[in-house]
């Protein structure tokens, strides 16, 4: 039997936590996914030496991890850690109270039943005005308590058993001494040293292969040319200064390649565009600097060749032979392979597969990739490309997801079907490809560029960045004619390290109506920091705009995924059939979250999906049934904004829903009820369907609205967490649309 090659590409970002003025990181996550997800995830493989795979680490995350493991970062949570309980302030307990309960709470904090029974005693909900209070409860070992265990619930769980101390820290569950925290961090630190090296000691050994992107993940297309946003989006508002910079581009490329190539003493053969972004000005930049191959999106091969990779009922590819192979782009005479990715075989790992159990999930898996196997004439000379985030998943399956990929590798290993092989692995096997006849300019998310161009924060986060750019260059120009360059060489050198951080992509996806988080004036302000500092750096006082937040109070948001097709699902509150679902769009809470980092269990509602046909709209609420015991009564609001102001009211008790519709009393206009919805249902979800013409929209028009949860003791979440949800009402021409979208 002809083995199928599949390659693994995972992901490992996060963006830039360090503040430019003051050395230090505002958030904590690349220490926490260090100790949870980046080592780990490279050592399973040692088990499975078979399974060869890729792992994309950007350049400003292995700098990141390299001030942690030398000891030089620091951030707010790691000193609230190390601080003796006994010296803690009033506003220090009030911050840990706060944010030493950020993990999931299900796979996470529950395992352990001192940090849940310390988590029921904080509350579920609670307000900065009810922290004053709570605070009496909690002594001053509960707070030592609570800084061990949240160290302790983010080390990977197969880390925790392998370790002896680790293993005695969580049997011991509550009780802990200073002694015990000392070491806790200090073994954090060691698992933190030994992350890169590993990288490094598995790629010598041939199981894995370490690629780049640009150095601060910034979009490269839009660094070349903020004008390539209008191939997919000809509709869309730019910033008003055009953004044209090749070189910074080309910079991004090479120091990325730089610090790789004195990381893991080789050069990358390959290249993860920062989001899968990709155009044709690109191509000549990455393949300048000895790069062989990059990697993007199916989405971005259909646009580039005009060919629907259609899709059956089940998510199916119906073009294997397009799909499963790899292809070649060609610029200024320089030459690229490039591979696109199954987006549902590696969203099913993202999104999907959490809530399965691990033989299950691990079962679709294999059968999805037998059926592939069986519809190539070649499977030998193909490719499947699964490639995803590395690191942001895991908190949402058991055990970090540790019973899926070692059921996932054991069978992967075992079989005859299927080669696991690096990407250049393959392409040194199996040279030879098609010529892309253009390629088109997107990312791998709804192929386009709209998350980080063209609402109005993101084209004034641009200007400012032009503008930035623009002073630092007429301040080197002007010491160059004065004949002073050489003396402040070091100092333009930092300023345009400014420059590179401010042109990196995360600040650009919280702006804007996709994203939301806890974090946003976080986020905001360190981009406007980085600004300020280019300004400061070169002696000139930088814009009085540059000190006013860019981001707006209110927004409306788009959904996380949109749909695809339409669904008509049965509303029996049942998962009697995961794919009638299938082609519906999604809300997640990982979209209005730090990198998935809230508090991510501690809501009553999971996700909400949505979808349609020609003339229902329908949405599905997935539900924590583990924090609603049975018969408790919980209630949940969707309140339409546009195009008319309507409510709808739902009220579940165990399997019971009542549901009624409340419109604006045109004369008092105040919500009166109106009648009783009969389409819904509840039992594992909350499902309902209603007319579209019932709610006033028609085809075309925009439906926006929020929705509240009533937890009763957990308290009330909002989807989102401000502004407004919106979603278009579909034409009758939608899934012929969506086949080439």
């Amino acid at each position: 039997m002809k083995p199928l090659n599949i390659a693994f590409l995972w992901h490992m970002h996060q963006p830039l936590y360090k503040d430019p003025f003051t050395g230090e990181y505002i958030l904590p996550w690349v220490r926490l996914h260090a100790i949870k997800d980046y080592y780990d995830m490279a050592a399973i493989l040692e088990g499975f030496p078979s399974i060869h795979q890729t792992f994309n680490i950007v350049p400003s995350l292995i700098e990141q991890i390299n001030d942690y493991a030398d000891g030089r970062a620091s951030d707010r949570f790691l000193a609230m850690t190390l601080k003796p309980s006994s010296d803690l302030t009033q506003e220090d307990k009030i911050f840990i109270l706060k944010n030493f309960f950020l993990a999931n709470w299900e796979y996470m904090i529950k395992p352990f039943h001192g940090y849940w029974d310390l988590l029921k005693k904080r509350g579920f909900y609670q307000t900065d005005e009810d922290m004053d209070n709570v605070l009496r409860y909690f002594s001053e070992q509960d707070f030592l308590d609570i800084q061990v265990l949240f160290n302790l619930a983010w080390i990977d769980p197969s880390i925790r058993e392998s370790d002896r101390f680790l293993k005695s820290l969580a049997e011991k569950g509550k009780g802990f001494t200073e002694e015990d925290k000392k070491k806790l961090m200090a073994k954090q630190e060691e698992i933190i040293r030994q992350v890169l090296p590993k990288y490094r000691e598995l790629e010598g050994k041939g199981i894995i292969e370490l690629t780049t992107s640009p150095y601060y993940h910034p979009i490269l297309p839009l660094l070349c040319d903020s004008h390539s946003a209008k191939d997919a989006m000809p509709w869309v508002e730019l910033p008003q200064k055009r953004f044209m910079c090749h070189e910074d581009a080309a910079e991004q490329v090479k120091k990325g390649i730089r610090l790789h190539q004195d990381t893991f003493g080789r050069k990358p053969k390959g290249m993860w565009p920062s989001e899968g972004s990709v155009s044709e000005a690109i191509i000549p930049i990455i393949a300048g600097e000895g790069v062989n191959w990059i990697a993007t999106d199916e989405e971005i091969l259909s646009e580039s060749l005009k060919i629907a990779i259609r899709r059956d009922e089940n998510g199916h590819c119906l073009a294997p032979e397009i799909l499963y192979r790899p292809y070649y782009v060609t610029g200024d005479g320089k030459s690229l392979a490039i591979i696109f990715r199954d987006r549902i075989l590696s969203d099913l790992v993202g999104f999907v597969y959490a809530t399965w159990d691990a033989e299950k999930a691990a079962d679709d898996f294999i059968d999805r990739l037998t059926r592939i196997h069986g519809s190539l004439e070649n499977p030998e000379r193909s490719l499947v490309s699964i490639i995803l985030d590395g690191e942001n998943a895991w908190e949402y399956y058991k055990n970090d997801g540790r019973d899926f990929l070692n059921e996932l590798y054991r069978r992967l290993s075992d079989s005859q079907l299927f080669r696991l092989v690096t990407v250049s692995e393959y392409l040194d096997m199996c040279p030879s490809g098609s010529n892309l006849p253009m390629l088109f300019s997107g990312s791998w998310i709804n192929h386009n560029f709209k998350i980080w161009i063209g609402h109005s924060e993101d084209n004034t986060a641009w200007d400012y960045l032009k503008d930035a750019r623009d002073a630092l260059v007429e301040y080197s120009d002007a010491l160059k004619q004065s004949g002073e360059l050489s003396n402040y060489l070091d100092t333009i050198d930092l300023a345009w390290r400014e420059i590179y951080a401010a042109e990196g992509s995360d600040w650009f996806w919280w702006y804007g109506d996709e994203h939301t988080s806890a974090n946003d004036k976080e986020f905001d302000e360190l981009f406007r920091r980085h600004i300020k500092k280019v300004y400061s750096i070169i002696g000139k006082e930088p814009p009085l705009s540059i000190d006013v937040p860019i981001m707006l109070e209110e927004k409306i948001y788009e959904p996380t995924v949109k749909p695809t097709a339409f669904i008509n699902p049965v509303i029996d509150g049942e998962i009697s059939d995961y794919f009638e679902w299938l082609s519906a769009g999604r809300l997640e809470k990982r979209g209005y979250g730090v990198a998935m980092h809230r508090e991510a269990k501690g809501g009553v509602v999971d996700s909400i999906s949505y979808g349609f046909n020609i003339s229902l709209l329908f949405l599905r609420f997935d539900y924590l049934h583990e924090i609603i015991p049975y018969k408790q009564k919980w209630n949940m609001l969707i309140n339409f904004l546009q195009p008319k102001t309507m409510r709808i009211k739902i009220s579940v008790e165990g399997e019971s829903i009542d549901a009624r519709i409340l419109e604006k009393d045109s004369i008092s206009g105040d919500l009166k009820e109106k009648e009783r919805m009969k389409t819904v249902a509840a039992k594992d979800v909350v499902e309902f369907g209603m007319d579209f013409t019932r709610l006033g929209v028609k085809s075309g028009e925009e439906l926006r609205f929020f929705i509240t949860v009533d937890g009763g003791e957990r308290g009330i979440e909002r989807w989102p967490p401000k502004g407004c949800i919106t979603i278009t009402a579909p034409s009758e021409d939608f899934e012929s649309y969506n086949w080439w979208v």
